[in-house]
């Protein structure tokens, strides 16, 4: 009989300092042995996750195991290394249920009653608590760092310094007089980033992982960075759900004396970033034809997009569906001149454009004021509820603990559970429909101002700002080999009204 091994801790840190994955690989490799079962290399998993989400890569591993039944039992040391959500927790022990398949923990036995599960539920419900008090003590940990000058952890680590983590502070090594040389070399001979990276290999001077070979995008971070001049940040990211969303340079937290000596005066960096701007103006690859509507040309034959490609010099669009490799039956739909249906296009957009109070009206029509408002309240009612439901079934193990009958104990916890099944959905859904409402407010804010100064400043439009203008009206242009193209949008009207007239 195959077992798998799970074993997780919480961070790189975790997993340095003290929470070992290979004491708990030890204890869950004896227990396994204990109960008799095969232990595999292969089917031995260790990751550094957070136990607060269900979609982790060895954890998904794991149960795409359970359900091909290549394994017959799962190993874990603790409740929590499995999950610290006790909803995700349920849902894995009636996961490996349903597959036959038997969950071992080291060090406490497993009830797959529904009093066991009630009460796995309320220890998952503490993990769970703990991990957000430990996550809000790192945070303010982390704050306090910040405000006292010192980087708020070890990957503060720049080319050039050494960390010392006592002080939070980076020293300069010997290596800083390379960042002084690229740093002069593209001050006072311009250099692109690659010739950078020519020189430096020329010069045999080590990469900063180590080798010999240095990369355009490595040159590019550490002359971009602003430590080199000494000015240093935290907080350029924040966590939104399961994403890192990049903040604006507002948000960013200074820190000061970050580092012990810096190597470029403000002004040089600043003359830095100039040329590396200008550098990147000039370069070939910045200087290729242009399409308007690139990502936006669809064909009515084959339904793929069309995509530009330079036919004699000049710009087309072609439809990927000619392309053997991207579809068996080869569309026969003909190539387009990209500049004279650019042309045409935007002839139309414009004409939508300098009378943008059609648009709006069209908008304002479809607007629910109260759409957004309605959702959040639902919202909150139903997180009140779970609320309720959770205290609700503490309170039932207070009954099973002291001696209250099984029966009524389990047949109240399966309502509960069942109106939380019932409840977690609808909050998904509500989720989801005042994001939509979010959204939609938005848009047409978004559209609405974009509009207004449109109308006003269309002569001066150039490229970037018409790609604008087709991303806010969400432009699609629809073209096959003989109707002319047509537009869909946020229009007042039927898009065929807007039938590019222009010839191609």
């Amino acid at each position: 009989m195959r077992i798998a091994i799970y074993c997780r801790v919480s961070t790189e840190d975790q997993e340095r300092e003290g929470t070992s994955l290979d004491s708990q690989l030890k204890a869950c490799q004896d227990k396994a042995q204990e109960f008799g079962y095969e232990i595999s290399k292969k089917y031995t998993l260790k990751e550094t996750y957070s136990g607060l989400v269900l979609e982790r890569p060895k954890l998904d591993q794991l149960r795409q195991w359970a359900r091909n039944k290549e394994i017959d039992a799962v190993a874990a040391y603790t409740l929590d290394r499995l999950s610290r959500d006790p909803v995700h927790f349920i849902i894995l022990q009636e996961e490996l249920e349903r597959y036959g398949i038997r969950l071992i923990l080291v060090t406490e036995d497993v009830d797959s009653s529904d009093i066991g599960k009630l009460v796995a539920h309320i220890k998952g419900f503490a993990a769970k608590l703990e991990a957000e008090k430990i996550k809000e003590r790192t945070m303010r940990g982390k704050r306090e760092r910040i405000r006292n000058g010192k980087l708020p952890t070890g990957r503060g680590i720049l080319y050039g310094y050494d960390y010392d983590r006592e002080h939070g502070i980076n020293l300069a090594n010997k290596d800083l007089d390379t960042v002084k040389m690229i740093g002069q070399w593209v001050i006072h001979e311009g250099i692109s980033l690659n010739e950078a990276c020519r020189r430096l290999m020329e010069r045999h001077i080590p990469a900063p992982k180590g080798g010999r070979r240095w990369s355009r995008g490595t040159v590019g971070r550490i002359m971009r960075n602003p430590t080199y001049a000494g000015k240093s940040y935290a907080g350029k990211t924040r966590t939104e759900g399961k994403k890192r969303i990049r903040c604006s340079e507002a948000e960013y937290i200074p820190i000061a004396d970050a580092v012990n000596r810096s190597v470029f005066s403000w002004e040089e960096w600043e003359l830095i970033q100039r040329q590396l701007n200008r550098n990147r103006e000039l370069s070939p690859r910045n200087q290729k034809l242009k399409y308007l509507l690139s990502g936006r040309l669809f064909c009515t034959s084959c339904g793929r997009k069309y995509y530009g490609v330079p036919m004699h010099g000049k710009p087309y669009y072609r439809c990927s569906g000619r392309v053997k490799l991207l579809s068996d039956k080869v569309c026969t739909s003909r190539s387009i001149n990209a500049s004279k249906l650019d042309e045409a296009v935007w002839a139309e957009v414009a004409k939508v454009l300098a009378n943008p109070s059609t648009i709006l009206a069209g908008l304002q029509q479809s607007e629910s004021v109260n759409e957004e408002a309605f959702w959040g309240e639902e919202l909150d009612r139903m997180a009140k509820r779970l609320k309720a439901l959770n205290k609700g079934q503490e309170q039932l193990l207070q009954w099973a603990l002291k001696g209250f009958p099984e029966d009524m104990v389990v047949k109240e916890n399966e309502k509960i559970n069942r109106e939380r099944n019932e409840l977690e959905s609808a909050i998904q859904e509500t989720k989801k429909k005042l994001g939509r409402a979010k959204e939609n407010h938005a848009n047409f804010e978004h559209v609405e101002d974009f509009c207004q100064i449109a109308s006003q400043n269309l002569a001066d439009f150039g490229y970037a700002e018409k790609k604008l203008a087709l991303e806010t009206l969400r432009i699609r242009v629809l073209v096959d080999g003989n109707d002319p193209p047509r537009l869909h949008g946020i229009l007042p009207v039927p898009s065929e009204v807007y039938a590019v007239s222009q010839p191609l």
